[in-house]
């Protein structure tokens, strides 16, 4: 079972592009971010003629998340995380395909950091953090996958001097991921790449892509029960190199059909 993450940046300008490595990957679940779209303006059809089921949270101009699975329709659970009334922005999405719960996230960004924007980010994160715990207390396999904005170590930037201060890099974000990690969630990238310098997202400026300086920001975390059947992990790195990409490569895990636990049917109902 193949699931990515792909923050798109923009749904309308890169639907060739989406579409495109569909057909070349084949993932059987997809989770993409910064859709960019109200929620009318989403391009169902298209992909649904791809041959996947889709659900989706639009936002105008800003944010949006998606759930795409090939040959069936995401049964959804909810959209928006719980604790904050108030907040109207599209990014998360949580949904159950073939018995696997799949939760899609687009965490802020939290730039200029300190100010509101990184005090949006890491109340945003508190509130992932208690979603977490509910869900593993569920006992389901769970991937949460997404455009975390989180680069968790030196290992996952590059030059990391020169990113101390950005709300991505800063400890206040980085402890608030280790403690969302700490609850029992595998991070599936770097447990298949120990030691490697691996990235999924390089900006537009300065060539960055073609010197590598990048940073790994799109994470697929696996609930215990899940994480015995992971048996690969990469980034689709071309991707970013073709004409008018996005800034962010698909990133995914393979799983083991034959590890995920065989646990009583999950249903959407059975979801908190």
């Amino acid at each position: 079972m193949r699931i990515a993450t792909f923050n798109i940046n923009g749904i309308g300008a890169r639907l060739p592009a989406l579409l495109q490595w569909l057909e070349e990957a084949q993932p059987d679940v997809a989770c993409l971010q910064e859709l960019k779209a109200p929620q009318e303006k989403f391009p169902a059809a298209a992909i649904e003629a791809a041959g996947y089921g889709v659900i989706w949270h639009g936002q105008k101009s800003w944010n949006g998340v998606a759930i795409l699975a090939r040959g069936t329709q995401p049964v959804e659970v909810g959209r928006g995380l719980a604790g904050d009334p108030s907040d109207e922005q599209s990014r998360y999405i949580e949904a159950v395909v073939n018995d696997v719960v799949i939760a899609g996230l687009y965490l802020p960004n939290g730039n200029p950091a300190p100010g509101p924007k990184f005090d949006y980010k890491l109340s945003w994160m508190e509130r992932l953090i208690l979603r977490g715990e509910q869900l593993l207390a569920t006992g389901a396999p769970v991937v949460m996958a997404g455009d975390f904005n989180v680069i968790p170590t030196d290992l996952d930037v590059y030059k990391p001097e020169r990113w101390l201060d950005d709300a991505l890099f800063r400890p206040e974000t980085r402890e608030a991921f280790e403690r969302l990690i700490a609850q029992g969630w595998t991070d599936s990238l770097r447990t298949m790449h120990p030691g490697e310098k691996i990235y999924t997202f390089w900006d537009y400026f300065r060539n960055a892509f073609g010197r590598d300086a990048g940073i790994r920001i799109d994470h697929l975390l696996l609930s215990p029960s899940l994480a015995p059947a992971l048996k690969a992990a990469g980034v689709d790195k071309d991707v970013r190199g073709r004409e008018k990409p996005s800034d962010h490569a698909p990133t995914w895990i393979e799983l083991d059909p034959k590890k995920i636990p065989k646990v009583p049917k999950v249903t959407a109902k059975a979801v908190p």
